[in-house]
């Protein structure tokens, strides 16, 4: 019974983790050799064996020993992914010295904000390349390549707020069938050529890279197509688990793709004149259709994998602070990860179908793909080797080693894929830093707020010792009130408001402070503090309501855990009400932020999600009360 649970769990990793990386094949050969690059690599004997060898060794230098061997043992709590090694950082970073910690955490924010542009190319390209398959199906269909991709993309978005719960059951079957044909191809082409096994020396890509480096170093910003989706593996580890990723990659995806890769060098080596689309040249004739078809759904899984990643990147950096609070709805209450955000969702699908018919074709987009990869590899290594060392005490001569070699490969895709810049590598870059300043303005003018509104609210103590003494006078009115805090240091701007200008206070009054933990997830008898702010008659009461950035605050849930021991009375949890403060933001004289900081401050708070809908308040029993302030 234990091992067909860990067959299924292996079984839904192939479906929604290898998605990315495993269709790589389609188009990783077909960009090297494509002789619109503007480094185009000349087909040769030498140059096949040269690059079907760099990128055997490039999947097992990247994806095998970075991430499988070595990032996925720096888990936060089971979650992986650049987010979780930046809680990691300020975890762990934060003991050993700040300022070292806090560079590269803003890094690794850096590396999420490269992710969400991946998540943009994916889709384009992924289902591009699939689809331009029908070309060697039919040449009179590559007018509808465009269109069709248009509608999948589309069709793809649409169906997002459904969840993918249902349909992840069919994900691994499919990506079973996929691989198992991809290999299948590949053996069938190897056969044509068997010298081509040669490749898996490392002679011949060290060979191929010094000797000819002039071809060799421009060839690295296609080769890095086959590892993209490597941060999926990462990423994804807290659903299924690192040892039935580490399983599913070693005895099916890893040979898999690399069988596709030895056949379709086998090919070009015996055909050097056609190198159009050599990934559906293995198939014969009468299965390209079918394997057009199949490597669409294959891409449609790819890109639903990407766009749950992009969904959940979003979410943790809301959580930590450098995105506004945004709707969020779970999609599976079997599947913990598996949310849907719409902002992001109707984001990516305009951005997916600009670059679709911006670039018309994976060729063209191939050029700006690989620096998002190779940006979000780089840092995620050294952000691994950095906890490595702060949290393991591995040795700095091994560090050295370690980090020299694999940083030292990381940055000479980097350094490749920046001669790709004026031909597409600048989107994922300006991308990338768009969503940077976002988040880090974000954050900053959250702070400035935050000092501000502090100031504004008062100490809470002795806001309560006012109230008790009478220094402000009060009218007690019968039910319960709860006033949502950020903290338990100052008075809720809702409750002082009430109090000042409607001289009001209920019965009882519960001020709820809801804390979001560098964790996943908090243990239940964790989840909840009570403090009674000094006196256990007056009805006023603090409670800190804990929840990990995986999880989703519910608010009459958690006051359902209160012991009337602690409430100082039993709370009315049918009537009680509950008090909102909400902030108007004005551009103030202030020099806390350059103007035009502040002004994309203000409009990135007008995506803010409702706190009455995220925090599961009844409609009906809510209050909503503002103050200015300026930024």
């Amino acid at each position: 019974m234990r091992d067909s649970a860990r067959l299924a769990v292996v079984v839904g990793a192939l479906g929604v983790v290898f998605g990315d990386i495993g269709t790589s094949p389609i188009y990783t050969l077909q960009t090297v050799f494509n002789p619109g690059d503007p480094h185009p690599v000349p087909v040769s004997t030498d140059n096949v064996f040269g690059v079907v060898s760099l990128v055997f060794w490039s999947v097992t230098i990247i994806v095998t020993v970075t991430y499988v061997l070595l990032a996925m043992r720096a888990d936060n709590d089971g979650e992986g992914g650049i987010m979780a090694l930046i809680t990691l950082l300020r975890r762990w970073g934060a003991e050993r010295g700040g300022r070292v910690a806090a560079t590269l955490a803003g890094l690794g924010i850096f590396g999420a904000a490269l992710f969400l542009g991946d998540s943009m190319i994916t889709p384009a390209i992924s289902v591009l390349s699939a689809v331009e398959g029908l070309k060697t199906v039919n040449d009179s269909l590559d007018d509808w390549i465009v269109p069709i991709t248009a509608v999948i993309i589309l069709m793809l978005f649409l169906v997002q707020r459904w969840g993918t719960a249902k349909v992840g059951r069919v994900f691994g079957p499919v990506m079973i069938v996929w691989f198992l044909a991809v290999a299948g191809f590949g053996i069938a082409g190897i056969t044509k050529h068997p010298a081509i096994l040669k490749a898996l020396s490392p002679a011949y890509a060290l060979e191929f890279f010094f000797g000819h480096f002039d071809i060799a170093f421009f060839a690295l910003a296609s080769v890095v197509m086959a590892v993209t989706g490597a941060e999926a593996l990462y990423a994804d580890m807290g659903h299924f688990g690192r040892r039935s990723i580490t399983r599913a990659w070693l005895v099916l995806v890893f040979p898999a793709c690399i069988l596709s890769y030895m056949g379709q060098g086998a090919l070009i080596l015996d055909d050097k004149a056609n190198i159009s689309g050599p990934f559906f040249l293995l198939v014969p004739e009468w299965g390209r259709l079918p394997m057009v078809l199949l490597a669409t759904a294959a891409t449609v899984i790819a890109s639903q994998a990407v766009i749950t990643g992009a969904y959940s990147v979003a979410s943790q950096a809301s959580q930590l602070g450098y995105l506004p609070r945004m709707r969020i709805a779970h999609t599976s209450e079997t599947a913990r990860g598996q949310i849907y955000v719409p902002w992001i969702n109707w984001l990516l699908l305009v951005s997916v179908l600009t670059l679709v018919f911006a670039f018309r074709s994976s060729a063209g987009l191939a050029f700006a793909y690989g620096m998002a990869v190779t940006g979000t590899i780089t840092i995620t290594t050294l952000l691994f080797f950095y906890i490595a060392r702060v949290r393991w005490g591995t040795p700095r001569w091994l560090i050295g080693i370690g980090a020299g070699a694999l940083l030292t490969v990381d940055l000479l895709f980097v350094a490749a894929n920046m001669t790709k810049f004026v031909h597409g590598a600048w989107l994922p870059l300006l991308i990338g830093l768009t969503a940077f300043t976002v988040m880090t303005t974000w954050q900053r003018g959250r702070k400035i707020v935050s000092a501000e509104r502090e100031r504004q609210e008062g100490p809470l103590r002795e806001f309560v010792e006012d109230v008790r003494t009478g220094q402000v006078p009060t009218q007690q009115v019968p039910g319960t009130a709860i006033f949502l805090n950020r903290g338990k240091d100052t008075a809720p701007l809702a409750l002082r408001a009430n109090v000042v200008h409607n001289h009001v206070r209920h019965d009882h009054v519960v001020i709820l402070a809801i804390e979001t933990e560098p964790v996943p997830r908090i243990a239940a008898d964790q989840r909840i503090t009570v403090d009674d702010l000094g006196y256990s008659d007056d009805g006023i009461i603090h409670v800190t309501a804990r929840f990990g950035y995986m999880e989703t605050p519910n608010v009459p849930a958690v006051l359902a855990l209160l012991d009337p021991d602690q409430t100082e009375g039993r709370l009315d949890l049918e009537n009680e009400s509950y008090f909102l403060s909400k902030l108007e933001l004005e551009l103030g004289k202030a020099r806390t932020m350059a103007p035009w900081r502040k002004r994309l401050f203000i409009a990135t708070s007008y995506i803010t999600a409702d706190a009455a809908e995220q925090f599961g308040l009844p409609r009906d029993r809510t209050v909503i009360m503002g103050s200015q302030i300026e930024v």
